[in-house]
């Protein structure tokens, strides 16, 4: 994921100028572009070395890019958009966005497996040791745990309950033991269904012991890692887990998206807030306050869901795929930077 610059200078000007360089000026341009670029030496020491001024240096290093002696070239590795990257992150203020190219031939796939694996590698860089990483439930996280192949020493904690609807798709409490092993920190999985039947069932697991033990570090998490979910079948797991009855009555509230049991609608305000209190999951407002939150999402399906979140506030960086990119550089007003972590419901 790091990006590599090449920088190659020649002692020959082809130029942009008309006025050519005599020979003694470009053996002394390449030899400071040398210096500069490729040594790491300081205009300063250029100058000392050279018996000339820092300015003099300056504007020979100007000129030297000018007439094309040097050419920096940036590089990144093929399946990065670096430039749709930059300009994600800027658009929505996040502190990192990460652009992959979509798969050819699963365009209509949401969350493509080589999301988690960029996420992992970014989830490498963002966390320090000491941290308290947080894993919410996600196909998208899952991909990411099994990528992992190095983490600093970390307390792993799960974020919610798991996916329970009577599929092979599970994983969570795997994902908090993977990223655990790779670090060497401790798990602290969450051993219970993410929806229950009523608010007096969920409030009595989050007092079951080992449960407790797991909530207790939710203030204290300082990186989350999060998936996004689009409000149709197959693409959210709390819409899968819900009654047709209750799918329609959220539907009614206008809801786009969800994240961690959190629904929200189009402009990122949180909606159909009673659903939480039958939900074993971090809250909004702890979400909130954690420095770092991750949400790993792609795919045209989900590029609406993934722009409601981001308006929300609560996710600081984004890792999606040039197809959910394209559609967010254009949706509706500019969003106000998530950075501010401001709660656009005003409370």
């Amino acid at each position: 994921m790091n990006s590599s610059e090449e920088i190659a200078v020649s002692g020959m000007s082809a130029g942009r100028s008309a006025v050519r360089m005599g020979p003694a000026e470009l053996v002394q341009a390449a030899a400071m572009a040398r210096r500069f670029y490729l040594e790491g030496k300081s205009k300063i020491q250029i100058a000392e070395e050279f018996g000339v001024s820092r300015f003099k240096v300056a504007r020979v290093l100007e000129t030297a890019l000018e007439r094309d002696l040097v050419r920096i070239e940036i590089r990144v590795p093929a399946e990065l958009d670096a430039e749709r990257s930059d300009a994600l992150r800027a658009r929505y203020g996040l502190r990192h966005a990460v652009v992959v190219e979509s798969p050819a031939e699963a365009e209509e796939t949401p969350d493509p497996e080589n999301l988690g694996e960029v996420a992992a590698d970014l989830l490498g860089e963002l966390v320090n040791e000491g941290d308290v990483l947080g894993l919410a439930w996600g196909r998208s996280t899952i991909h990411m745990a099994a990528a992992l192949d190095r983490l600093p020493p970390c307390t792993v904690v799960q974020l919610t309950g798991v996916y329970d609807a009577g599929t092979s798709e599970r994983g969570s409490v795997e994902a908090v033991r993977r990223a655990a092993q790779v670090s060497g920190g401790d798990a602290h999985p969450i051993y219970a269904p993410m929806l229950l039947p009523d608010a007096a069932t969920a409030a009595a697991l989050r007092n079951q012991t080992g449960i407790a033990r797991a909530f207790e570090y939710f203030d204290k998490v300082t990186v989350a890692c999060v998936s996004i979910g689009s409000w149709e079948p197959g693409i959210s797991t709390v819409h899968d887990m819900l009654s047709e009855e209750e799918r329609a009555h959220y539907a009614s509230l206008g809801v786009a998206a969800e994240m961690a049991a959190h629904l929200f609608d189009t402009e990122g305000r949180r909606v159909g807030r009673d659903l939480g209190e039958r939900c074993i999951t971090v809250k909004a407002d702890q979400l909130r306050r954690i420095p770092e939150v991750v949400a790993i999402a792609g795919g045209q399906r989900k590029a609406a869901a993934i722009d409601a979140v981001l308006r929300s506030g609560l996710v600081t960086s984004l890792v999606t795929d040039t197809s959910a990119a394209d559609y967010l550089m254009t949706a509706g007003t500019t969003p106000k930077p998530a950075l501010n972590r401001a709660d656009p419901d005003g409370i």
